[in-house]
């Protein structure tokens, strides 16, 4: 009897805590984590009308949120939870926590409407991601991986947040932030749920002979940041909307490129 027990034990499947996948998944879905509590907490600093810890909270939660899909593609450690919490943190630091951070700097100035836009432009981050996360692309359309459709949702937390972040930078002083504010959350809500095509800053490939120039860019950009930290996330918002025009044209070009050898292809297939 003891001896068929063995033998039974020996024939089943070794028994696995945790699967030889997720190790490599740890790292990116820790990164994804600390992005909602970078989040969560933002709303923290706004109830406290810490308002400079609160945009610097959701900068950080932007700076990993590039960084854990990188990651997640470098250590091979991509997956399907992974995946869904990272849309799931997407919608609580750049949906939830910029409307709240808002809504408790001016948006209440104007009573329940204040309230009001802070649930459309959730709401339209909720729908933006879940439109992203069904977006397939074509094997002869890779190009297109360098555009997304709509402005991604940490892009719209930077540009709803751009009217507190004047603000505390001392550039300009505005009378009345709330209709700049509405302003601003309402036609950054229209351009998440639209079909405007926008740069992919994460799938940006540098050649090698360019890389010193990357660094030392980045070098000067964090200089700046750390000495004049609200004027350069201002003119770092300011320069995302000039880009987003440029992009609109950029992607239209490619597209009628794509499309034009397609045809030719099938016209020599038929021939």
């Amino acid at each position: 009897m003891q001896r068929k027990s063995k033998i039974m034990l020996e024939n089943k499947k070794e028994f696995k805590l945790i699967s030889k996948k997720t190790p490599r998944s740890l790292l990116p879905n820790t990164l994804t984590i600390f992005g909602v509590c970078l989040g969560l907490s933002s709303i923290k600093f706004a109830l406290d009308a810490n308002y400079m810890m609160a945009v610097i909270a959701i900068g950080f939660a932007a700076i990993l949120d590039t960084l854990d899909g990188r990651v997640a593609r470098l250590v091979k450690g991509t997956s399907k939870v992974g995946k869904e919490l990272d849309s799931l943190t997407d919608v609580i630091s750049f949906g939830v926590a910029p409307g709240f951070i808002m809504y408790f700097w001016t948006l209440n100035e104007i009573g329940k409407f204040g309230w009001m836009f802070v649930l459309i432009y959730a709401v339209c981050c909720a729908l933006r991601l879940a439109r992203f996360n069904l977006t397939v692309i074509e094997e002869n359309e890779t190009w297109k991986i360098n555009f997304f459709e709509g402005v991604p949702s940490p892009a719209a937390a930077g540009l709803v947040l751009l009217p507190l972040i004047l603000s505390l930078s001392g550039l300009i002083q505005f009378e009345n932030y709330a209709i700049l504010s509405t302003a601003t959350i309402l036609i950054t809500s229209f351009l998440m749920v639209s079909k405007i095509p926008t740069y992919s800053l994460k799938r940006i490939l540098i050649p090698r002979h360019l890389a010193i120039f990357l660094l030392l860019g980045i070098g000067i950009y964090v200089s700046l940041l750390i000495f004049y930290t609200f004027e350069t996330l201002f003119f770092t918002g300011i320069v995302y909307i000039f880009l987003i025009p440029i992009s609109y044209f950029h992607y239209k070009r490619k597209n009628k490129t794509s499309i034009n050898i397609t045809n030719e292809e099938e016209t020599e297939d038929v021939l």
